[in-house]
């Protein structure tokens, strides 16, 4: 039972009589497939008076980075204020003044740098600054409670991208971040609560029924329902934190033309069989590939890559993927791609893979970087990250 499930089955005891404005997008919904849009406008004693839409929009009608101002939705007659005009990212006070509490039930895929996180830790912010409480309709994380992996994030290089310190790969719901944000001190700056409105904001979470960390979505019974335009299954929830990072600098692309996002790569000049080689020969633990044919290039040729098949979900290390295809860059590639970053495709680097001292390595020594000692040193920071977090988990 999600979290929308708990609040019905309770009679919607947590909103009733309250105005309340809704924060969600096209995964929002019951364990029917109902959207929680619909289960609030009909629920007896709720009066739900406003939407609120993050990136890419409340009906998934909007592009990655689009902004949208605020308007009215044509299939409710309700306000849909924008929370998506960045930089401002954070709800104002207009915004709220119409509602008492706001209910948040979007779907996170358990990766640090999706940014529906990040959308509910500013409107924490801003309902505690405009004296809101908010409710957070918990729901599972895909990847399961127990993965963790990759870099934490430097604390300079918080960004509506990363609005957590936290490893790439998380392992807490959106329910239990939204507790972390709330009750763990952080130091002041960007897209941080201050200590005073954490000990004075309202935060309630409505917990799941029935679900506990060793399960990834496959386990839960539930229908995915795409929470982007590139995240439309499982499949590109796992590969998300396998490919996205290593794909920013350099020549690797994600996908295989606009099939396989995420779970395909190719290489804008290095054949396939050539790339399949060099990863066979890494041997990563929980990983296979095959050879995979997209749509033809531009010179007519058919497109080729390689799916990643994750052979053993337990060994699979979601994130190392990533730091062989940069190393594998600057190896296969003529020049050192790392080495002269413009300021734009540093900052994008940075922001995303939450490390300055890993690009520094990369610039300096390229193929000569000693990979396994950066994620050797990642393992042993996620282990101390899973054991302090456990104070924020609300499941077994």
């Amino acid at each position: 039972m999600l979290g929308i499930d708990v609040l019905e089955a309770d009679g919607f005891a947590a909103v009733k009589g309250k105005r309340i404005g809704l924060l969600t997008h096209p995964a929002g919904v019951n364990r029917r497939g109902i959207s929680t849009v619909e289960v609030l406008r009909k629920a007896p004693g709720v009066k739900l008076v406003a939407l609120y839409a993050v990136e890419h929009g409340i009906y998934n009608e909007f592009a990655a980075e689009v902004r949208f101002p605020d308007r009215i939705d044509p299939r409710t007659g309700l306000m849909v204020y924008s929370l998506y005009n960045p930089p401002v990212t954070k709800a104002t006070a207009a915004q709220l003044k119409d509602i008492d509490a706001l209910v948040v039930d979007m779907q996170d895929i358990g990766t640090r740098s999706y940014t529906f996180i990040s959308a509910m830790k500013q409107a924490m912010i801003a309902c505690f600054e405009n004296n809101k409480e908010i409710i957070v309709l918990d729901r599972p994380n895909p990847l399961g409670g127990l993965k963790v992996s990759g870099p934490p994030l430097d604390a300079d290089l918080k960004s509506y991208v990363g609005a957590f310190r936290v490893p790439y790969v998380h392992g807490l719901t959106i329910g239990e971040l939204a507790r972390m944000a709330k009750e763990a001190p952080e130091a002041p700056g960007i897209i941080a609560i201050p200590e005073k409105l954490r000990a004075s904001g309202k935060l309630t979470v409505i917990p799941m029924r029935g679900w506990t960390r060793g399960m990834r979505w496959s386990e839960t019974g539930l229908t995915f329902i795409p929470t982007s335009t590139r995240i439309q299954d499982f499949a590109a929830v796992m590969g998300y934190p396998m490919t996205g990072l290593g794909c920013i600098v350099g020549g690797f692309r994600t996908g295989v033309g606009v099939q396989y996002p995420f779970r395909g790569i190719s290489h804008l000049d290095v054949k396939s069989e050539v790339v399949e080689k060099e990863l066979k020969a890494l041997n990563l633990p929980g990983l296979r590939y095959r050879r995979v044919a997209g749509p033809p290039q531009k010179n007519g040729q058919p497109g080729t890559g390689l799916y990643i098949e994750v052979s053993d979900y337990d060994e699979w290390q979601p994130c190392d993927l990533n730091f062989w295809l940069m190393k594998l860059a600057c190896k296969l590639e003529p020049k050192n791609p790392f080495a002269n970053l413009t300021p734009a495709k540093r900052r994008e680097f940075l922001v995303h893979v939450g490390s300055t001292a890993l690009l520094a390595d990369l610039a300096a020594k390229g193929s000569r970087v000693d990979m396994n000692a950066w994620l050797k040193t990642w393992r042993e920071q996620a282990r101390i990250y899973q054991e302090q977090s456990r104070r924020f988990w609300i499941y077994r």
